[in-house]
């Protein structure tokens, strides 16, 4: 006897293979658990579904604080003159972190308003992508230059809002890149110049010494990373960057 699970392996494997079947009727599968009917997908739901899937890791990259706190610890990397120290994989794991506290309160307002509605179907998927989309958009428009939301809704030919709210997230979503990308290269900048002002000492000592076997980055390399440790370097960092997002 063949169990639910397996008859539901059967059906989503005969529908695709056989179109026909899908275009005669619209594919639904019932599950019943404990009692409780649940509408699955048919197979061209599922297929939108794992494609939305493939651009969740360039939405994570684009519309969390993961933009800014990468590329500022690749500025400060390139500033310290350590090459690949910290590895990428550290940079990213650290930003990916960084992002997930940060986001932690618009995805929790995300599941308890959109998802749990959608979920027990009390709301449609049209309702809750309407729902869960406005923490959202509130979270990237406090970090949004009004600059920027302009040229983005110039772009895609929309009529000007009455409020930064009314934006759809087609306009709000590049117009935050670019924003992040001007306050990451800022702070970038910021940082960049207490280490070039060790790298100017440091070769005028070396040049006034007639010391020329070695370059003068390679000889305030370790000054550098000693300046940086003495401080305390990375919490004041870090800190920094996550205290931007408390407006």
């Amino acid at each position: 006897m063949i169990d639910s699970g397996r008859r539901l392996t059967l059906l989503l494997l005969a529908s695709l293979a056989c179109p026909s079947i899908g275009s005669a009727a619209p594919a639904r599968f019932i599950e019943t658990t404990k009692g409780q009917t649940r509408i699955l997908g048919s197979p061209l739901d599922i297929v939108v579904l794992l494609t939305v899937l493939t651009l969740l890791p360039a939405v994570f990259v684009s519309v969390t604080p993961f933009l800014r706190v990468v590329v500022v610890l690749h500025f400060l990397r390139q500033a310290l003159g350590t090459q690949g120290t910290p590895s990428n994989q550290v940079l990213i794991g650290m930003g990916m972190f960084i992002s997930l506290l940060v986001m932690q309160p618009v995805a929790k307002d995300v599941y308890e308003n959109a998802w749990k509605p959608y979920e027990a179907g009390t709301a449609t998927a049209s309702e809750a992508w309407e729902t869960g989309s406005q923490p959202v958009k509130m979270f990237l428009l406090k970090f949004t230059r009004e600059k920027d939301l302009r040229l983005f809704n110039e772009i895609s030919k929309s009529p000007p809002p009455k409020s930064p709210a009314d934006l759809s997230l087609i306009v709000v979503v590049p117009a935050y890149i670019l924003s992040e990308l001007k306050a990451s290269f800022q702070i970038g900048a910021v940082l960049y110049l207490p280490f070039l002002v060790v790298d100017l000492v440091v070769a005028s000592v070396t040049l006034s010494v007639g010391m020329v076997q070695l370059p003068p980055v390679m000889v305030s390399a370790p000054f550098k990373i000693l300046l940086f440790v003495l401080i305390d370097g990375w919490n004041l960092l870090v800190g920094s960057l996550v205290r931007s997002f408390y407006p």
